[in-house]
């Protein structure tokens, strides 16, 4: 057992290797992840997504944004508890029907809001992530809107991460933690909180 899922029920596990078998399942017809990840699809996605909530705590409710897959959403609520609730919000009609299923079929506290991201409702929520959709300039703000006052976004980047910050500082006001991915050697979470637009609001 990989040292990312010791930290997990053995009931949260059951549910990530039902929701694997979901996207091995509809990933060829809708493409939820690319063709070459479906063998790695394990490590390279699933445990990607769950590392995030070793940086995670004391959260209610979790939105989601532009979640296609399930990545890092669906991860996150296969281990959410009873008193948790994760929002994902995919525009995507397809993506978003996937997301339901899943949703239906493992039992998880989620919703799925089959919208654009800017015409979703505001959602408020502790916790606002997102994975490989955007660059930190625009993910900011995408995430205002869905983040509570003293909520935190948690981002999954790449090897960019320095030069997207850089980016971002010139239109916004933040605080930034930078953790090291345990399963991507040039992988990094963000930890967001206090955003603010330059000159704005």
């Amino acid at each position: 057992m990989n040292d990312l899922t010791q930290h997990v029920s053995r009931e949260t596990v059951e549910k990530l290797r039902a929701f694997e078998r979901l996207v091995l399942k509809w990933s060829p017809a809708i493409n939820l992840i690319s063709k070459n990840d479906l063998p790695s699809i394990w490590q390279r996605h699933i445990l990607d997504s769950l590392q995030i909530l070793t940086h995670a705590s004391d959260w209610t409710t979790w939105t989601d944004i532009g979640s296609g897959g399930g990545f890092p959403g669906v991860i996150v609520a296969c281990a959410a508890s009873s008193s948790q609730s994760v929002t994902m919000i995919e525009s995507d009609a397809r993506k978003a029907a996937f997301l339901r299923t899943a949703v239906r079929e493992i039992g998880l506290p989620a919703q799925v809001i089959a919208q654009r991201i800017e015409d979703a409702p505001p959602q408020k929520a502790d916790i606002v992530s997102a994975r490989a959709l955007a660059p930190l300039e625009k993910l900011l703000g995408l995430s205002v809107p869905h983040l509570k006052d003293s909520g935190t976004a948690i981002f999954l980047k790449g090897n960019r991460y320095e030069a997207e910050i850089r980016d971002a500082d010139a239109a916004w006001t933040f605080s930034c933690a930078v953790h090291d991915s345990k399963t991507a050697p040039d992988g990094k979470i963000l930890l967001i909180g206090d955003i603010r637009r330059r000159g704005g609001e």
